[in-house]
C-alpha cells in the first residue's frame, strides 16, 4: 500500500475517532443530566441490571408453560 494511501486512511480513521469520542462524551453528559451518577458507567450498569431481571422473568413464565404442558391432558 502506497505512503499516500495509507495516510488517507490514516486521517479518516481519526476523523471517525474523533467524532465517536464526541458521541460517547455526550451520551455521558445526557446520562449524567439524566440521573445517572457516574455516566455511561451507571446508565450500562443499570441496563444490564434490567435485561438480567427481564431474563429470569422470561424464563419463570417459560418454566411456567413447560410444567404446564407436562402437566396437561395432550
Amino acid at each position: 500500500m502506497a505512503n499516500q494511501e495509507m495516510l488517507k486512511k490514516l486521517a479518516k480513521l481519526e476523523t471517525i475517532n474523533d467524532q465517536l469520542a464526541a458521541e460517547i462524551s455526550y451520551l455521558d453528559q445526557l446520562s449524567r443530566s439524566l440521573g445517572f451518577a457516574e455516566g455511561l458507567k451507571t446508565l450500562k450498569s443499570a441496563a444490564l441490571e434490567m435485561l438480567a431481571s427481564d431474563g429470569k422473568k422470561k424464563e419463570g413464565r417459560l418454566n411456567k408453560d413447560a410444567k404446564a404442558i407436562e402437566e396437561g391432558d395432550y
